[in-house]
């Protein structure tokens, strides 16, 4: 069981690097928090998320979070934007130049999926790998209540 929890570790430590190669649309890499945090509020209602869920959410720190919104902000890809009913609720909010940049990051991260993930596993290997890290997911989940 310890060797292939460390396979599974190894396998996502040395495919995800790929997996951001070239994503951000000068070709350069894009880092992991960045991409997370545009795709997650690409999907979301209105392109925008609680500052305090997306930090949750992309496993970083309050701290580390606010230093990753104030660079987003300066480049012009988010905003912060208050809530109506709440004053302590602060959101994070793509841009027309943030989702034109999620966008095609996007595209980018789907043909690296293609090739490093879908070609050597195959669909159904895909859909093994996605059933088993829900079952994962959500056995972790119901024991951190």
């Amino acid at each position: 069981m310890i060797t292939a929890w460390g396979l599974l570790v190894e396998a996502l430590n040395d495919t995800s690097p790929l997996l951001l190669r070239g994503v951000h649309p000068s070709g350069e890499d894009m880092a992991g928090p960045w991409f997370e945090v545009l795709i997650r509020l690409q999907r979301s209602p209105g392109n925008r998320l609680p500052m305090s869920t997306l930090a949750r959410e992309v496993s970083l720190s309050s701290g580390g979070f606010t230093k990753l919104a104030d660079r987003l902000v300066a480049k012009g890809y988010v905003v912060r934007a208050s809530c109506d009913h709440d004053r302590r609720v602060v959101y994070a909010e793509l841009t027309p130049e943030g989702r034109a940049l999620a966008e095609e990051a996007r595209a980018r991260h789907v043909r690296l999926l293609r090739e490093h993930v879908l070609k050597p596993l195959g669909e159904d290997g895909v859909r093994a790998v996605a059933r088993y890290a829900r079952i994962l997911r959500d056995s972790a989940r119901a024991h951190q209540g």
